[in-house]
This record gives C-alpha cells, structure tokens and sequence, in this order.
C-alpha cells in the first residue's frame, strides 16, 4: 500500500484516537501519514536487530523497542520507527504511552511504499530533533546507510555498509551485527 493522501493539521491526540486496525499512522508537520503493515522481510530485519540490541540492553542496560512504538518529537511530529534504541542514561524518555525526545538511534527498514518517507522525509526530522543516529536498512540495495550527526548537528555522508560488514554504533560500545543477518543474506 503506498502512502495515503496528505492531510494537514493532525496532532498526537489525533493520532492517539485512532483505532488499532494494522495501520501505521504518523505525524511529520501535522501532516497524517499512513501505512499498511509491513511484510515478512521487512520484520525479519527488524527482529534481527531487535534481538541483537536486546541482548546487548540485558547486558548493560538501556531500552530497545520495535514498533509499533511512537517517538514523540512534538504534538505534530511523532514517528513510528521500526527500531528504537535508548541508553541506560537516557531511559528518562520512556514515557507511559511513547519516547520523549530523540532516541540514541532509530532504525527504519525499506520497504517499497516508504523509500522516500524515510529517506527524506524522516531522516530530515531525525536529523533536526537531534537523533544522534539513523540506519536505513535498505532491503533492494542490500545495504545499510548509517547517518551520524557531526559537530555542526548535521548528518554526514552516510557509511554505507553492505554484504560481509558489521553494524556497531558508538551508542552501544561492543555491539555488533552481521549486515548479512539483517538482510536475510547469510
């Protein structure tokens, strides 16, 4: 299912009224995007990653959280991200309902309808509430972007990581993951 139609002026307490029918709706500008579930590939990436930073929280604290689980930026920006990572330092941020602020990375996992949505659209707001890190596992490139923020609070150039190589991220010192797991190549 590709991308529903625009429509402006939506808030979390919009979104929150909706019902829990397999969709998954997010905000970015007030602006109401909506999304069929995913498909088997996407979550085998998703859980591949999940499980690896699972095991790394167990042994050293902080919080993981696959979706459906919002991140909440402002009242019009709240996000649905396959991945979520927090440290243990910042666990503050998890709220009753989503996560307040920017997570330690998010993580969004291609899928056809969704290319320039995450491409653009949500790593532009990753990028401008301060989320330290973005992978996009991109599923058709076999590869995954990894977007860090520098000093000037932009993302760089982001490393492109594909077939053979291992993810880590500063964020959690020892882990690591095959990309080769997270694509369904090994």
């Amino acid at each position: 299912m590709s991308e529903a139609p625009a429509t402006h002026g939506y808030t979390y307490d919009d979104l929150a009224g909706f019902p829990d029918d397999g969709y998954r709706r997010e905000i970015i500008g007030g602006e109401l995007i909506v999304n069929a579930a995913p498909a088997p590939g996407h979550q085998d990436a998703v859980l591949e990653l999940g499980a690896g930073l699972l095991a790394w929280t167990k042994r050293n604290g902080g919080k993981v959280y696959v979706a459906p689980l919002d991140v909440y930026f402002a009242h019009d920006d709240v996000v649905e991200p396959d991945v979520v990572f927090l440290r243990p330092e910042h666990a503050e941020q998890i709220g009753d309902r989503y996560v307040r602020d920017a997570p330690d990375l998010v993580v969004e996992v291609s899928s056809p309808s969704t290319r320039r949505l995450e491409l653009v659209r949500k790593r532009d707001l990753y990028e401008r509430y301060g989320v330290p890190e973005y992978w996009y596992v991109d599923r058709d490139a076999d590869r995954v972007e990894v977007y860090r923020l520098g000093t000037d609070r932009r993302y760089a150039t982001p490393a492109l990581l594909g077939s053979g190589e291992h993810l880590t991220t500063p964020a959690a010192p020892g882990f690591r993951v095959a990309v080769d797991d997270v694509l369904g190549l090994g």
